[in-house]
């Protein structure tokens, strides 16, 4: 049971929260407002998030979208891009620039054509293969025109530059190659490549006017070489003629300096004017065939390098064709200025000590042969009349034959020549000279065979009763041998290979005719110590002359002459001892 006193004290607890919560009721509703308006909030936050979602559903789709055209749109943008560079190329290339057709219309021929032009080929070119392009069709008749006017204006331009040629053969062609025609080259070019026509008449006008110029200019030359060749009297005599007419000859070193190019200087046409002027033979054929050489292979290298076909380079990639040093002016004077018939001005011609170049103007290795024919045609139809005047000069300079001497000088000049030619590359010149050569060598010969029979005809015993005696005379047995000296010490000097047939199977053939001609002419002396006295001092006279020369050359064949004239020399002492030595055991 429970006890009165718990029961009050419930009742009142139960009171006093009775009169608590009456106390908090305020409280209590306003809690209750605030948790039905968190309650209203929520129903309209949960409303609100719902309907972001739907919307961020549909941005987010958006957003897809648009990540797809932007990803088209970039690949588009790299496509452009990729034919960006070659698009605007092919623009600019099917376009032609008002400067350019305001150059090619408007102005006259000069430097600033020259990058023109060759802009100008190249979009000539494109035209030419972009022809499904409607735009490069429809430039067609432009370009055409234009190509019209600058072929036009060009040909007029190259055939005035010709003009100075035909007016004088004083201009001095290798300058105005060098400084103005391989300058223009390109433009010469460009003609070749597109108006074929107007390059071949430019090409025929030079051609005729260069031959012109040669040929009256070398015919005036060779006429003046040849007022000085007539001075000339020396002319070839057999060694015992020799000996008896001008008693014995020397060694002329400032003569033998004739076979080699770089020596004295060449002969100018106006020497000719000088009537006591005098010149020796070599020196003369010298003076023509440096000249020669000179003017042919510069013009030669000209004509390879400009009459040439080249295709058109790319763009930035062409070089300038390399201009080479002017023939100097001062180097081969002629005698007359027009080059026309019968003109008594002054003619220039370059001389030999300058030249266009040794290793020439551009030489073309990679030319095929066809091609290379072409120009050497082109080369030969400007010298022909000038080679034929030189075989003639030839011709003349050894008929009658000179001595056996100047002879051979002439033999080591045209080699000499002939081994420059080679190193120039100038291969028609060399096929000339090499027949010059051959020419040269015959002479010699024959020249050498008539000094070996005239010494065989004095050296042989008369046979037969009614046979003529050759007499000789210790004088003229002296001059042989000293003019014999001579030559071997010319022929010597002249000769650098140690075995040469020509030159030194005549000189022992010359030598052997020499030793029986000594012994011939002391037979007749009956004493056997004077008559080998006599050919040790014949044999002595041998040896000083050789040792004269011996110490310009190291040539074996000199050691070998000096041991055979000392051998010589010796038996003959040996003769004289014994012979001595015999008398005295007689007595």
């Amino acid at each position: 049971m429970t006890s009165p006193g718990a029961e009050q004290l419930a009742g009142v607890n139960e009171r006093d929260k009775r009169v608590s919560h009456r106390a908090r009721a305020k409280d209590y509703v306003e809690l209750h407002a605030q948790v039905q308006s968190s309650m209203n909030l929520l129903d309209s936050l949960e409303s609100f998030l719902s309907s972001f979602q739907r919307d961020l559903s549909s941005v987010s789709g958006q957003i897809s979208e648009l990540q797809e055209r932007s990803r088209d749109i970039d690949g588009r943008l790299q496509s452009r891009r990729r034919i960006e560079k070659p698009l605007s190329k092919l623009v600019s290339e099917l376009t032609i620039p008002p400067a350019l057709i305001l150059t090619i219309l408007d102005t006259e021929v000069g430097e600033p054509w020259i990058p023109v032009i060759d802009d100008f080929e190249g979009r000539l070119d494109t035209l030419e293969v972009r022809t499904r392009v409607k735009a490069a069709r429809d430039l067609r008749d432009i370009s055409e025109g234009l190509r019209i006017v600058a072929a036009t204006k060009l040909r007029a331009f190259f055939l005035a530059l010709l003009q100075p040629i035909k007016d004088s053969v004083t201009t001095n062609v290798q300058v105005l190659q060098s400084s103005v025609y391989l300058k223009y080259r390109s433009l010469f070019s460009f003609l070749q490549r597109k108006a074929e026509p107007v390059a071949k008449e430019i090409q025929d006008s030079y051609i005729a006017a260069a031959r012109t110029y040669y040929e009256t200019a070398f015919r005036r030359y060779i006429r003046s070489l040849g007022w000085l060749k007539s001075r000339v009297t020396e002319k070839f005599e057999a060694l015992v003629t020799l000996s008896v007419h001008q008693g014995g000859s020397r060694l002329e070193h400032e003569r033998l300096s004739y076979a080699k190019i770089d020596g004295p200087s060449v002969i100018l046409a106006y020497m000719a004017d000088d009537k006591t002027h005098k010149e020796p033979l070599e020196a003369i054929l010298r003076s023509l065939f440096l000249v020669l050489m000179d003017n042919a292979t510069a013009e030669y290298s000209f004509i390879t390098t400009f009459f040439s076909f080249q295709p058109l380079a790319p763009v930035g990639n062409q070089e300038n064709a390399s201009s080479t040093p002017p023939l100097s002016p001062d180097h081969g004077v002629l005698d007359d200025g027009k080059s026309i018939a019968d003109s008594e001005a002054r003619t220039e011609v370059a001389g030999p000590n300058l030249s266009m170049g040794r290793n020439g103007l551009g030489r073309r290795t990679d030319m095929d042969k066809r091609a290379r024919n072409e120009l050497v045609n082109l080369w030969k139809k400007v010298f022909d009349p000038v080679l034929e005047y030189t075989k003639a000069f030839l011709v003349s300079v050894v008929e009658p034959r000179p001595p056996a001497t100047p002879l051979l000088t002439m033999v080591r000049l045209t080699e000499a020549v002939l081994a420059e030619v080679q190193k120039r590359q100038c291969s028609p010149l060399e096929t000339f000279f090499f027949t010059m050569r051959l020419q040269l060598w015959p002479v010699f010969q024959k020249v050498m065979t008539e000094h070996c029979d005239s010494l065989k005809k004095v050296a042989e015993k008369p046979s037969g009763y009614f046979a003529k005696t050759n007499p000789t005379t210790d004088v003229m047995v002296s001059n042989i041998c000293q003019s014999y000296t001579v030559m071997f010490q010319s022929f010597v000097l002249l000769t650098k290979e140690a075995e040469e047939t020509m030159i030194f199977s005549n000189l022992f053939r010359l030598q052997q005719e020499l030793d029986k001609l000594i012994l011939r002419h002391t037979e007749s002396i009956t004493d056997p110590i004077a008559r080998a006295t006599k050919r040790s001092a014949i044999y002595e006279i041998l040896l000083q002359g050789v040792i004269k020369g011996s110490h310009l050359t190291q040539h074996p064949k000199v050691e070998m002459e000096l041991e055979y004239w000392s051998e010589k020399e010796q038996s003959a002492r040996q003769t004289i001892l014994s012979t001595g030595q015999r008398n005295k055991v007689r007595q």
